[in-house]
């Protein structure tokens, strides 16, 4: 039996996007940016991305503090 690590699963263009709230055209720029992350699985192109890919990403995004009290 082979047992997936959480932080190697790989996610779809479509699931990261949903969960960044990005259009998926930006998260695929980027990743051609080099931003983020992505694996290339197939001859078509076809993108994964790495849970612990995604959680580096976002522990390394900083918001724009708009309001200062």
């Amino acid at each position: 039996m082979i047992v997936q690590n959480d932080e190697l699963k790989m996610m779809t263009v479509s699931e990261v996007s949903e969960l960044l709230h990005v259009h998926p055209n930006t998260l695929r720029r980027w990743s051609d940016e080099g931003k983020i992350v992505s694996y290339c699985i197939t001859t078509r192109g076809d993108r994964r991305y790495r849970k612990s890919d995604i959680d580096y990403f976002l522990s390394q995004f900083k918001p724009y503090k708009v309001f200062d009290n």
